[in-house]
């Protein structure tokens, strides 16, 4: 049997938050900027890493760009949550 839970477009908007924090959090411990983290996942510009540490524009990261950034931040993925 399935269940059906509420979630609603403010718990998730709060994941995401979370989500980017850490990510800011730990770049910057390790001295990575934004363009490099940018350029290490595949992006040729900074903007949308700025965007999704700002909380602008609904921007997000996608699964392999967490996966990605795990990578080059050297950590486990579960740390990003």
């Amino acid at each position: 049997m399935l269940l059906h839970i509420e979630i609603d477009e403010n718990e998730i908007e709060e994941f995401y938050k979370t989500i980017s924090y850490n990510i800011k959090k730990i770049r910057k411990e390790k001295k990575i900027t934004q363009t490099d983290l940018a350029l290490s996942i595949g992006h040729k510009s900074v903007s949308t890493i700025g965007k999704i540490e700002a909380g602008l524009e609904g921007k997000h990261y996608n699964l392999e760009q967490l996966y990605k950034i795990s990578k080059v931040l050297d950590i486990n993925i579960k740390d990003l949550l």
